[in-house]
Order: C-alpha cells, then structure tokens, then sequence
C-alpha cells in the first residue's frame, strides 16, 4: 500500500467529517438499501449487506453486516 493511500485509510478511520454528506440509504442494481436507524420499527426494510472476499491464502470469505452509516466521500 503505497503513502497517500494509507493516509487515506488512516483519516477514514477516525471518522466522517461535518461536512460529508450523509444518506439514509442507497440504490445500487436495482436494490435500495437503508441504514438500520432509518429501517427501526419499519415492517420491512433492508440494511444487511454482503462483500464476496478472499484472503492472501486464496481462501474465499464472505464478509456480512449492517448498513450503519451512508456518506458520500
């Protein structure tokens, strides 16, 4: 990983700034996604996601989770 691409990783994991944008959702190929606040005590919603992965050992993981946050960067 060169420099100026681990300065950016360091800086996202501090946080977003105040003047990012922030979303209650997303539409991506034809499915919307919401933020788990947005979807509470909704009858129906989507905020489960999923990444296909791989590891350095050519493993295949999947990596499962919840939409928290949606900002624009």
């Amino acid at each position: 990983m060169g420099r100026s691409a681990a300065k950016s990783l360091s800086s996202l994991s501090l946080g977003s700034e105040r003047k990012v944008k922030c979303y209650n959702g997303y539409f991506i190929n034809g499915y919307i996604f919401h933020t788990k606040e947005y979807g509470h005590g909704r009858k129906t919603y989507n905020n489960g996601v999923c990444v296909k992965g791989s590891t350095i050992s050519e493993l295949k993981v999947d990596y499962y989770g919840r939409l928290e946050e949606v900002v624009e960067l």
